[in-house]
Order: structure tokens, then C-alpha cells, then sequence
């Protein structure tokens, strides 16, 4: 299996040309340096820079290089958030986002490269300080037309291209201009050479500058070129003499590729201002085609500014974006031309229009295969960042209705696809607006998804609150959304341990359901009825029930309620007793996830698997699936996520005879889970500790449970994935104590230790680190009760090496 990226850095578009010695001193930097500041106006190439260096650093962070894009951000808030959706972290219960993110980076050797944060530069200061403080081993790299002016910054003020002194080709401004005109097609002779420099001196060797110029090389020479920037120079009487001189060459640059555009060409670049970042033709033909353009203009007007230079696209041209510096003149532009206000509300009307379709096509319309469905979800998951865009100006406007309406139509802000976060925080902020213009069932519709959304974050006192007043407000034609809240109600009453008033809504959600055909909510409320029925200990009707949930999911062909149903199945099959089929429920639902992308659940589901496998003594299986679970839980910062593996690799090292082990990780599982406010598995623990005192003594068994409440999470967990294991017990009674069981490795080291040798060799023998060497010594000074590598070389030359006793 290929090695998984260790960035996030997209391909290079074209050639780099030139900064050499820059690229070579900003990578010198970061052996000496944490935060490095790319400063400069827009169009001198900071992005670009920053980008080349990065790729650069990529073997010297070996936990990453991850780029996080702030243009499209419009409020300081979203800065966390993109920070988090960047890195994989979702957001835990009870806990601010940043402080799991903090917690995510502090002991990786890691980059991260913020990019254009001029406009948020005040929070994006405040969070990088925080974190470099925090995190001893992260650096970051930052892009803005100002720094941050934070203590540990180095600012690197970007300097244009070299400029030619003499009739030369080799100045960087020179190669870039003669390579982005070869690019549009263009092959210059040495004829055109003074013109090219005449040129790359007008525009003050600002790369954006002589890419746009470039880009009109196949109707005009270089010559002629020149003669009108030239000429726009001269016009820049007011406002831009004001500006600083590369400001205003810029401005030139801009203003003059913009003038020579068509009319046509003018009125689709400054609507295409409206999209967040990426956009596809589809999109762009629903929200730019009004009068006086037509949506059969669109795909050649498109085409035309990109062989301009002034719209990127993927190497398929299936992807569309706007350089920053061009999104910010088409912005300006589409205000003076007083049509924001009309495509802002087409845009968000296009928004609705298209989520609504990929919601019910993924899932509500029957019959529809998977293929299909994921292809919804996926294209819902695409539009989510023009929906924030949409969301945040029409609640800046007031404009609650269309704004709940779109709220209300997207899976990927749910659990299904999303982080739950996100929604709870926009219908929270758009139901604080004045609601006098939406409907009550619109608001019932609302309060559904908000509910969704804080029973995820394990608010589950108002969730069900909120939950209980979205089925008072909805109309009995919403059969879909009231179907899902009576499933909710039940997941959380569960959750709260209330099963007899959640058996009541799992029969009216399966009823509502059955009438209207719907098989999702049918496979909902059976799963429902099958968990009530476990909990009451009804194994047989929690089966029956689970089956058929599993084959209404199925019809319905949703990998999301396919796997839920699967796991519940798994749930029942263990509660009886029946280890191979539970597992193999459990480990059914793992392509589904991956599918989905669905790291929480799948992180979940792998730690049922290790604890079931662990259970059927397939030692390898359940170590190898614990430890994947408690990466994607590390990777994804959810705590809750890392306790339930430190429970799993309990119930493996007790399998394993290795008891000391068992209570270590269920200590630091108990303490992991409180520091969160949960509560621990008690009845477990006081079996285990009861199995271990009987073996190991009372003394004992207080002496390791304390150690294990001391012991990280990391510590406890590596101390079972290590695959230590203790030796065969001997005929003869053991000592106390003293004679207590070592692990296999533990033997192993202290016989070396009869050799004389040192920690260091110890590892080079063992292939283990010096570190772990030391940690095993400890364990065995405690477990006989001495106080120096010598009484252990004695203690281990008068027993043979397969003997602990």
C-alpha cells in the first residue's frame, strides 16, 4: 500500500521561474526560525513562493505540510474552523475547537502554510501565536500583504522579479514574460527583446502583471503593449497616485487586460466574483446568465478569460477559479456596476435550488442506486463553501428564509458527511434574526437539523428539547424530517437510558415511514426498536428487528444507514454471545465508512472490531485494527475516540494474560473519559480490578491503577500495541510480588542485562528504541521490587530465559 501524502500542496500550474536564491534562503530560515511572513502587494507572487518552499520542506516535516487557503473567508471566526477542516479535527463536546486543534499539533513536527491572511490578519495572529507557543515542533508559513507582528515572526518582505539592466534575456522578469507568451502560443524572436524589457520595466517585475501582459501576446506585440500600459499609467491621476507604485502597476495591469475584454467577457468576470473559490461550468451558467449574456455565452466567455489569464482551470477544465488579486478587482467592479445586490440573491437562490435536488436525490427519492447517491453527496459537499458565502450574506441582510431554506438542504454540514458544529452555529445565528417573513414550519424544519446537530455534540437534554418542538411545529406532510426526529428522540432518550419513552417513537417514526415508503426512515426506526429491545435484554426481538432494518437499508442503498444498521446487528450478535458474527457485522460497515469519508464512525466501528477480535483471540487482527482506530481518533482530535480504543486495548492485553497491562490502559481510559466530562464504564472496571486483585493482590492492583491515571494516553496505549506479552506461568507457585510475571520482552531485557549491557545496545539488538529499553528496566525494578540494574542481572542468571519465576 502506497504511503499516504504527507501534504496537502496542490500540482503547479506551469513553470516556476526564477527567485533561486530567494527559494534557497527562505528554506534556510525554518532551521532557525518557526514563523516566517511572506509580505508584499497582491500579484508579486507570495502564494506562488510560498508554495515552491513548501514543497521544498516536505522531507524535513515528517507529520506534514498542510496548506490552509483563508481568501474565501469572509468573518475572522471561520479561521479556526478551516484550520480544523485542513488538519482532519473535528470538534468534541464541551471543548473549544482550537484547544483540540492545539492539542492535534503539539507533538508533531509539522508546517503549516496560511495563506492570504491580510483580511483576518488580526485573528489569524492570535491563533498562530497561540499555537507556536503551544506546539514546540510546529512551524508555519504565512502569506499576507501585512504581517502578522506577532514576537516569534520573521517577515520576508517579497521582492519583484529582477529587473534586466542591459539588452539581456536572463532576468527573471525576462524569462517569465518569454515563458508565459510561449505558453499562449506565442514564440518571440530576438527582434521582440527590447520591447520584452521596455515592458518588464513598466511593470516593475510583478509576476501577475507580466502573466496578464503575456496572455495578450497572441494579438498584440510586446511592443505594442507596453505603449498602452504606457498610456494607462497617465490615467492613473486620482486615487491611485496615492497608492504605492507597485500598487498602482498592478492596478494598471488589471484595469488595462479588463478594458480590452468584450462587454460580454467584462460583465462574466465580475459576476464569477460572487463564488467562494472553485467553480464548475453548471454552476457558473445557473448564477452568471442574465441579461445582457445568455447561458449558451457562458462556455466560450469562459474560455476566453482563461486564455487571458484572468480565470484559472484544472487541467480538465472542469474546475474554475479567480486569482485573488482578479477577484478583488471584479468585486469592485461588479459593485460599481450595482449588480451585487441582485447576484448575491441569485446565487443563493441557485444554491438552494441546487441542494435541495442532491438532497433528495441522496435521500429521499426511492429506488435510486448508490452510484447516484454518492454522486449527490459529493456534489453537495462541493457547493459548501459557495454556502457559507451564501449563508453569511444573507444573514448580514436579514435574509432569513432563503438562508434557513438552504440550511435545511445540505447532508454534508450533517453527521452523514460533516461536522455538526456547523450547523448548530448557522441556525443558531439565523434564527436569531427576525423571523416575522418565515414560516412556523420552516422553523420547525430548522429546529429539526439544530437538533441533529447538538445531539452530536452530546447535548442531549437540548437536543431532545429542541427535537420535541420541531415535531409540535411540523406539518404531517413533512413525513421525511418527522420520521428522522422520531429516530433522534430515540438515539437520545437511549443515551440518557430512558428506553421505555423511546419505544414510543420508534414505532410512530417506523409507522409514518412504512406508510409513505420511505425506506430510510423504515430502516431508522427498526434499528431504533432493535436498540430499545437490547437494552431491555430482548435478544431475539432486538434480532428480528435488526435484520430487517439491515435489508430496508439495503433497498435503500445509503452506505450510511447501511452501516448503522449493520453495527447494530454487530451490537446484538456480541450481547449474545456471538463473537464471529459480530465481527463480521462490524467489519462490514468498514468500505462503507472509508466510502463516506466518514472518519468518526469509522474510527468507532474499528475499535468494536479490535475489542471483538481480541476477545477470539485474534491477537493480530485486534491489535492492527485498535491501533487504525486510535490514529484516525488521534488524527481527527476526538478524545472520546482515543478513550474507547485505551478500553479496547485493555480488553486485548487482559487476553493476553497480560493483566498489569489491562489495567493500566482501563486507568487511563477512566481518566481520559472524566477530564471530558463522561462518565466511565463501571461495572467493566470493578470486574477487571476485581480479576486483578484476586491475581495480583490488592497493594498491587492500587499501585497500577494509580500509575495508569498518571500515565498519558499515548504511553498507555503503546504499552499494549508493543505486542508485549507475558511468559507461560510456571508449575510452581510464584512468589509475591517479587515473583510477580514479567512480559516476554521484559524477560528478554533482563537477561541482556546479565551480558552487562547498555541501554543503547539493548536497543540495537532488540531493534527498539533507548527510550523503551529504559521504560521496560523501570517496569521490572517495580515488578521484583529492586532498586539497580545489577539485582536484576542477578535475579534473571539464576532462572533460565523462559522463566519469570
Amino acid at each position: 500500500m502506497p504511503e499516504p501524502p504527507r501534504h496537502n500542496l496542490p500540482a503547479e500550474p506551469n513553470r516556476f521561474v526564477g527567485r533561486e536564491r530567494d527559494l534557497d534562503d527562505l528554506r534556510g530560515l525554518f532551521g532557525r526560525t518557526r514563523v516566517v511572513t511572506l509580505c508584499g502587494v497582491g500579484g508579486i507572487g507570495k502564494t506562488r513562493l510560498a508554495l515552491r518552499v513548501a514543497a521544498g520542506l516536505v522531507p524535513a516535516y515528517p507529520d506534514g505540510i498542510w496548506l490552509v487557503e483563508l481568501a474565501r473567508l469572509g468573518r475572522a471566526e471561520l479561521v479556526v474552523p478551516e484550520l480544523a477542516r485542513v488538519l482532519r479535527v473535528g470538534e468534541e463536546s464541551n471543548r473549544p475547537l482550537l484547544d483540540t486543534v492545539t492539542a492535534r499539533l503539539r507533538d508533531l513536527r509539522c508546517l503549516l502554510l496560511l495563506d492570504n491572511c491580510e483580511h483576518l490578519v488580526d485573528r489569524c495572529a492570535e491563533v498562530t501565536a497561540g499555537l507556536v507557543a503551544a506546539c514546540p515542533r510546529l512551524s508555519v508559513l504565512v502569506t499576507s500583504r501585512e504581517p502578522l507582528r506577532i514576537a516569534s515572526e520573521l517577515i520576508w518582505r517579497v521582492p519583484p522579479l529582477d529587473l534586466p539592466n542591459t539588452e539581456s534575456a536572463d532576468a527573471e522578469s525576462v524569462q517569465l514574460f518569454l515563458d508565459r507568451a510561449a505558453a499562449a502560443g506565442t514564440r518571440l524572436g530576438p527582434g521582440s527583446l527590447p520591447d520584452v524589457i521596455r515592458l518588464c520595466r513598466a511593470l516593475d517585475g510583478l509576476p501577475l502583471a507580466l502573466e496578464l501582459a503575456a496572455a495578450r501576446t497572441s494579438l498584440l506585440s510586446p511592443g505594442q503593449i507596453a505603449d498602452r500600459i504606457d498610456d494607462r499609467f497617465s490615467l492613473l491621476t486620482t486615487g491611485g497616485r496615492t497608492a504605492p507604485a507597485r500598487q498602482r502597476t498592478l492596478l494598471a495591469a488589471v484595469e488595462w487586460s479588463y478594458d480590452l475584454l468584450s462587454a460580454k467577457e467584462q460583465v462574466l468576470l465580475r459576476r464569477l466574483s460572487v463564488f467562494a473559490g472553485g467553480f464548475d461550468l453548471d454552476l457558473a451558467e445557473q448564477v452568471c446568465a442574465e441579461p445582457p449574456i445568455s447561458r449558451a455565452e457562458i462556455v466560450d466567455l469562459l474560455g476566453g478569460l482563461v486564455d487571458k489569464s484572468l480565470v484559472l482551470c484544472d487541467e480538465g477544465r472542469t474546475r474554475y477559479r479567480l486569482l485573488e488579486t482578479i477577484k478583488r478587482y471584479a468585486v469592485g467592479r461588479l459593485e460599481q456596476a450595482g449588480e451585487r445586490e441582485v447576484l448575491r440573491e441569485r446565487h443563493l437562490s441557485v444554491l438552494c435550488e441546487l441542494q435541495e435536488r442532491h438532497f433528495a436525490t441522496e435521500m429521499v427519492e426511492p429506488g435510486v442506486p448508490w452510484p447516484a447517491r454518492l454522486r449527490a453527496l459529493t456534489a453537495g459537499k462541493s457547493l459548501l463553501d459557495d454556502q457559507r458565502v451564501a449563508l453569511d450574506w444573507a444573514a448580514e441582510s436579514g435574509n432569513a428564509s432563503p438562508a434557513l431554506r438552504l440550511c435545511t438542504t445540505s447532508t454534508g454540514l450533517l453527521p452523514v458527511g460533516g461536522n455538526p458544529a456547523e450547523i448548530v452555529g448557522w441556525i443558531e445565528r439565523l434564527l436569531a434574526l427576525d423571523l416575522s417573513g418565515v414560516t412556523g414550519e420552516q422553523i420547525a424544519h430548522a429546529k429539526a437539523f439544530l437538533a441533529y446537530g447538538l445531539e452530536a455534540r452530546d447535548e442531549l437534554g437540548r437536543s431532545l428539547e429542541v427535537a420535541r418542538e420541531s415535531l409540535a411545529g411540523m406539518s404531517p406532510a413533512n413525513t421525511f424530517a418527522r420520521c428522522v426526529m422520531h429516530s433522534l428522540i430515540v438515539v437520545v432518550l437511549l443515551r440518557m437510558g430512558r428506553p421505555d419513552e423511546a419505544v414510543h417513537h420508534a414505532e410512530e417514526g417506523l409507522a409514518i415511514a412504512t406508510r409513505s415508503g420511505d425506506a430510510w426512515n423504515q430502516a431508522a426506526g427498526l434499528a431504533g426498536l432493535s436498540a430499545v429491545a437490547l437494552t431491555r435484554g430482548r435478544l431475539r426481538e432486538a434480532q428480528r428487528h435488526g435484520e430487517e432494518a439491515l435489508a430496508r437499508a439495503r433497498e435503500h442503498s445509503h452506505r450510511w444507514i447501511m452501516a448503522r444498521t449493520a453495527a447494530q446487528l454487530g451490537a446484538v450478535a456480541e450481547a449474545r454471545g456471538d463473537l464471529v458474527t459480530a465481527k463480521r457485522q462490524y467489519e462490514m460497515t468498514v468500505p462503507w465508512l472509508r466510502e463516506l469519508g466518514n472518519d468518526a464512525d469509522l474510527a468507532r466501528c474499528l475499535a468494536r472490531i479490535g475489542r471483538v477480535a481480541a476477545m477470539l483471540h485474534e491477537f493480530g487482527t485486534a491489535r492492527e485494527r485498535l491501533a487504525a482506530s486510535l490514529a484516525l481518533s488521534r488524527e481527527t482530535g476526538q478524545r472520546q475516540g482515543v478513550a474507547r480504543c485505551l478500553v479496547g486495548l485493555s480488553v486485548l492485553a487482559e487476553y493476553e494474560r497480560d493483566l498489569e497491562a489491562a489495567v493500566l490502559a482501563a486507568a487511563a481510559a477512566a481518566t481520559l473519559r472524566e477530564s471530558i466530562g463522561q462518565h466511565s464504564a463501571t461495572i467493566r472496571i470493578e470486574a477487571l480490578l476485581g480479576r486483578a486483585r484476586a491475581k495480583l493482590g490488592d497493594g498491587r492492583t492500587a499501585s497500577l491503577w494509580s500509575r495508569g491515571r498518571a500515565t498519558s494516553p499515548d504511553d498507555a496505549a503503546r504499552h499494549v500495541l508493543e505486542g508485549e506479552r507475558p511468559a507461560p506461568e510456571p508449575a510452581a507457585a510464584a512468589e509475591p510480588v517479587r515473583r510477580s510475571l514479567l512480559t516476554a520482552r521484559e524477560l528478554e531485557i533482563a537477561h541482556l542485562l546479565t551480558r552487562g549491557l547498555s541501554n543503547r545496545a539493548i536497543a540495537e539488538e532488540l531493534v527498539i528504541s533507548p527510550a523503551t529499553v529504559a521504560r521496560h528496566i523501570a517496569n521490572i525494578m517495580e515488578k521484583l521490587g529492586y532498586t539497580s540494574r545489577a539485582q536484576i542481572a542477578v535475579w534473571a542468571a539464576e532462572r533460565p530465559s523462559g522463566s519469570s519465576a
